[in-house]
Parts: structure tokens; sequence; C-alpha cells
């Protein structure tokens, strides 16, 4: 099977007071971040040339952006071939819950898997990570 999945492109988490966990994992473990949350870079393994970047993001407990499972966390998986990706989910029987228009920093979308969790799909645009 070909291999679609290439990393963790985040990992996405609700909290009761978003400022407050911020500010709280700034405060205490030295974690930089913007309003929407922080980005770790890194360098592939297999080729040292190649940057990437994972992202840690709070959202307030009332968002939707993980669906209507209830769940807590949602992870971001960094992907290749997004749209044969997309492509082999549908043809599986899988419905892509929706699906972005290209970004400046790449392309979403999101399935719910066979639990019922939301999933984000991203696929990078290289010069974004």
């Amino acid at each position: 099977m070909k291999e679609y999945i290439t990393g963790i492109g985040g990992i996405l988490f609700k909290c009761k007071d978003k400022s407050k966990t911020t500010k709280w994992y700034s405060e205490n473990l030295g974690l930089k971040s913007e309003s929407w949350g922080a980005v770790f870079h890194w360098r592939e393994f297999a080729n040292s040339t190649i940057e990437g970047s994972t992202s840690w993001g709070p959202f307030d407990n009332e968002t939707d952006y993980f669906g209507p499972s209830g769940q807590e966390f949602m992870l971001n998986y960094r992907v290749q071939n997004m749209n044969e990706l997309l492509q082999k989910l549908q043809a599986d029987g899988i419905p892509v819950v929706k699906i972005s228009e290209t970004a400046e920093y790449g392309k979403f979308a999101w399935v719910d898997d066979v639990d019922g969790r939301r999933i984000e799909l991203w696929e990078p645009i290289d010069s974004a990570l």
C-alpha cells in the first residue's frame, strides 16, 4: 500500500481558557506562541536539507472544529499526494468531511476515522512548512 502520511503536522486540543493555557505553557515551559498556537521546526531524518514543522494549537472548549464527536484532541497529519489520497478514501467509502482551498501554507482536508474521530490532513507547501 502506498504511504500518504509523512508525519504529525500538529496536535490540536481544547482547553477551558485558551489565553490562560497559552500563558501557562509560556511561563512554565518557555513555549513561545502566537494567538493561534506555536510551531516547532525540524529537519527530515533521511534528508536534513528538508525542513518541516509541527504545530501546537489550543482551541476554546466550545469549538466545533473537531467535529461532532466531543473529542478533546485532534491530530493533524502531514500527507503527500492529497488529491490522490482523497480519491482513494472516497473510493473506499470514507466520506471527506471538508476540503479547504489551498492556503499559503498548504491544503487541508478533514475525515472521520473508523471510531468517529475527526482528523485533519495537511499537505504543506514546501516553502511554508
